[in-house]
Formats: structure tokens, sequence, C-alpha cells
């Protein structure tokens, strides 16, 4: 297995997506010299977006989580996240009614935007279920895990609505060696308890791609070939850039470690053009 440099790679496009946790942050904080990165993106006029499927923050939010950390160059402008596909879908298929939602406050900022009635899960009743038009998956936080995913059960066995999840991820990292169960995971439980199919949002889906795409492109001309998509996990990043026609770098910082990844490489026939062992660039 080939390891790249990273300059040498991002220098070929116009273009970077970023995915955020395993490639800019984790579970300690910034990656170590990543701010040298976007200095040099910045210096040499690349244009950059962090394509994300946490949904649990608005774009504002999540900027703000990078400015604490002292990285002040990811603007809220610049952060493309599952749950703006999640809001569009609610603006053009949901008019009126309750929106019901599992997740915190902060994640319920794409709904409540659109202007639409939410509530959360745990406060459904029987005296406002039949009002309840839709039910969104957010976040794994913000509500009680056996009362509320009870309550989401029975809703969808009650009531024949459409279930968005603004999040796909299945678990998420909490150190080097745990993770903890993401709301995709959630979802994927609760859509084979009660067998209908829910409408999903986020990488590896292509909508999250053509979204960035588009938004894009509403400013300037770009094509595929000019953007490449950097992230550090095969099933979303990887395999979400392959299918939508971007080239792409794996980084081997996050979910994938240097290791194992020629093997899950080869055994998950998902293979990305490039390979680095991180996304920062080395100023010095």
């Amino acid at each position: 297995m080939h390891i790249n440099d990273f300059k040498s790679v991002v220098d070929r496009y116009e273009i970077i997506f970023f995915d955020a946790f395993g490639v800019i942050k984790n579970y300690h904080g910034l990656v170590p010299g990543i701010e040298q990165t976007f200095e040099y993106l910045d210096k040499t006029g690349k244009e950059y977006y962090i394509v994300t499927n946490d949904a649990s923050r608005s774009p504002q939010q999540l900027a703000e989580s990078y400015h604490k950390r002292g990285l002040m160059a990811i603007t809220q402008d610049r952060v493309i996240s599952s749950g703006m596909l999640a809001k569009e879908y609610l603006d053009l298929k949901v008019h009126d009614g309750i929106v019901a939602y599992l997740g915190t406050p902060n994640s319920a900022h794409y709904i409540e935007s659109s202007d639409l009635h939410t509530l959360p899960v745990g406060e459904v009743d029987e005296h406002n279920i039949d009002s309840v038009n839709a039910l969104v998956f957010l976040d794994d936080e913000g509500f009680d895990w056996f009362r509320d995913l009870n309550k989401a059960v029975n809703l969808l066995r009650k009531r024949n609505i459409p279930a968005i999840v603004a999040n796909t991820d299945m678990a998420y990292p909490v150190n080097m060696h745990d993770v903890s169960v993401a709301v995709g995971g959630l979802a994927d439980m609760i859509e084979n308890i009660v067998g209908k199919r829910f409408i999903r949002f986020g990488k590896p889906d292509s909508q999250m791609f053509m979204f960035a795409y588009d938004t894009i492109r509403e400013r300037r001309t770009i094509e595929k070939k000019d953007i490449v998509m950097v992230g550090d996990t095969l099933h979303t990043d990887i395999l979400g850039g392959n299918k939508f026609g971007l080239d792409t770098v794996l980084v081997l910082s996050g979910n994938t470690q240097k290791s194992d990844a020629e093997t899950r490489i080869n055994s998950t026939g998902i293979v990305p053009t490039y390979v680095c062992e991180t996304a920062v660039i080395n100023l010095d």
C-alpha cells in the first residue's frame, strides 16, 4: 500500500471536502498540526468545506466548536451537515402538524428553522399523537433511551409518517479503544422493529455530496474532477465520495489505522484514490 504526501495530493485539486472526526479532530481535540493545513489552503487559494454527518448542532455551533479549540479557519458557511438535507426534505414534504424528534435541543435547530412545530419524542402523548406528521432522528443524546425509543417505536406503529435519519453513523469513538452507539444505529434498530423504510441523509449517500456540489455550483463553475474528499472511514467518506465520482483520500488518523488499512481495503473492495498518514500539512 502506497502512502502519499497529503500536500502533494491537495495541490492537484481546487476544492477539498473534509470529514470532521478522525480527520480534523478526535476525542483529544484537534489533530495536532491541522491548523497548518488550513493556513496552507488559505495561502494557496484552495476552497474547503467540512462535509459531516454530525447533525447534533447547527453549522454555526459546529464552527464555534472549532474556534474554541483555536481553529478559526472553519466558518459556518464552510460546514455542510446532513442536518441541512433533513431540513430541505421537511421544507418540501412536511407542511403542517408536529415534527417529533430524538436528539438535543441544539440538534433541533435544523427542524425548528423550517417553521414547523417541533416536539421531543418524550412529549408525544395521546393528546397530540394524531398531529405528528414526521419523526426525525437527530442525535443519540438529549432523551431517555428506554422510554423515548419505545415511544418512537409505538409512534411509528400507530402513525404512517416519514421517519428521517439525519445522521447515518452507526457508532463513534469515545477513546482509543471504545465506541458509543450513534443515532444511525438506533434508527436501524427501530427500522427493523417497525418494518418500515426510513429516509436517510448523510454519507455514504450521494445526496450528501450532491447537496455540497450544488451549493458550490450556485456561485461558481466546478467539475467533480476538481474536488477531492478526505475521510478516515471507508464505508462512509470513501464509499460516498467514490459513488459520487470524486477522487478520495483515506487518512490513517481516525477509524482506519495503518496496521489494518490494506486488509480493510482489500476485504471491502472500497478503494480510495490516495492513502495518507494524516491531513496535516507541515509548513516547517
